[in-house]
């Protein structure tokens, strides 16, 4: 492996901040604030990237999948995750599978006379062209039930949706903590829960 070194009398005379090395070995103090600000952005840039899940099928976008904690011993995790329709054509998420469930459902949530109701969506949901479509807490989303284990925070949770026309696309799940919402999901709480009050199926 070639040994590369670096002056040490270059970057006490002058410190050359277009190369790479000086940024990553030099102190933050030693660099000027416009520097460090832009170094900062570059590392949280890179960070969302690296945490921002995508998976296509067919002309459908599914931007990050998402799910929470669930305690020992509950039976019901709940999904949600973004589609985006980039064809000429409709299409509709109509089922789901994955090992860590008995099975999938699409479900939506919904205010009746103040209170919070959830019922399945049979035929599931329809994708037009060039709409987004976003389960979210409080609306559509993805109940994952009788399942085998718990889903636990920071361990991807993986699952095959299905679309009437763009057909099977495995996606992964990232979990967060009970409660949480990460931050590429707009804000939101998750009111009504299975067997919170207020909450009738």
């Amino acid at each position: 492996m070639r040994r590369i070194q670096f002056s040490r009398r270059r970057f006490r005379n002058r410190m050359d901040l277009t190369a790479p090395e000086a940024v990553l070995l030099l102190p933050l103090s030693r660099l000027s604030m416009k520097t460090s600000i832009l170094f900062a952005c570059m590392l949280s840039l890179a960070a969302v990237a690296a945490t921002a899940q995508e998976f296509k099928a067919g002309p459908l976008e599914i931007d990050h999948p998402w799910s929470r904690a669930t305690p020992k011993g509950a039976k019901v995790g709940v999904g949600f995750l973004t589609i985006k329709n980039t064809g000429t054509a409709p299409d509709r998420l109509v089922s789901g599978t994955s090992a860590a469930a008995g099975k999938l459902e699409i479900h939506e949530m919904s205010m009746d006379n103040g209170v919070m109701k959830m019922r399945p969506v049979p035929a599931g949901i329809e994708i037009k062209p060039g709409e987004t479509v976003e389960l979210k807490p409080g609306s559509f989303h993805i109940m994952m039930m009788d399942l085998k284990e718990p889903i636990e925070r920071g361990k991807p949770l993986k699952a095959l949706l299905t679309f009437e026309k763009a057909g099977p696309v495995e996606v992964e799940f990232t979990v967060v903590a009970p409660g949480a919402t990460p931050a590429a999901a707009a804000p939101a709480g998750m009111p009504g829960m299975p067997g919170m009050p207020g909450m009738k199926r």
